[in-house]
């Protein structure tokens, strides 16, 4: 799908990229928001090695994120990362590379305080957008960052935890 969307450059074509594991409200408003800057949306989904080195663990598996991304009205297509094992960069600048969309949508934490910090996988990701003259917008999405994934597995971990404990006692 993603072929056949590059060859249409007359269209524009917005770019998103994260880990969506899981996928929760903020994630929608942030795809919802950015479909509506172009024509087609592509979101670039970070695999399951970068989640692996980012958070340390999977809740659920790429496949599994890029069959409910797909499944979405405002997504046209779906392009998972290249990332290895340990890989160094954390960035998306690969599939940027070969994407070239006509603008990178950031939504949540990814701001222009975050674009600036040299440390930042966002960083290296604005800058290849400047030198190949893709527009980046940061703050899409209503009432910036909503939820976090991480704080969500969590807190369904904790609660997996006590409901096994009051098992226990009974």
């Amino acid at each position: 799908m993603v072929r056949k969307i590059e060859k249409k450059r007359k269209e524009k074509i917005v770019a998103v990229s994260g880990g969506f594991d899981p996928l929760h409200i903020g994630h929608i408003r942030l795809l919802n928001e950015a479909k509506k800057l172009g024509d087609h949306l592509v979101v670039i989904l970070n695999n399951d090695h970068w989640l692996h080195a980012k958070k340390g663990f999977v809740f659920m598996p790429e496949k599994d994120r890029k069959e409910i991304l797909e499944s979405l009205v405002a997504v046209d297509a779906v392009q998972i990362t290249s990332h290895v094992k340990n890989d160094p960069d954390r960035s998306v600048c690969r599939e940027l590379l070969r994407l070239r969309p006509h603008i990178f949508a950031n939504g949540g934490d990814r701001d222009r305080e975050d674009a600036g910090r040299k440390s930042s996988s966002l960083n290296a990701e604005v800058i290849l957008c400047e030198r190949l003259g893709i527009t980046t917008v940061f703050n899409v999405g209503k009432g910036g960052k909503v939820r976090s994934s991480s704080k969500l597995v969590t807190r369904f971990r904790e609660g997996e935890k006590r409901a096994r404990i009051r098992r226990w006692r009974r």
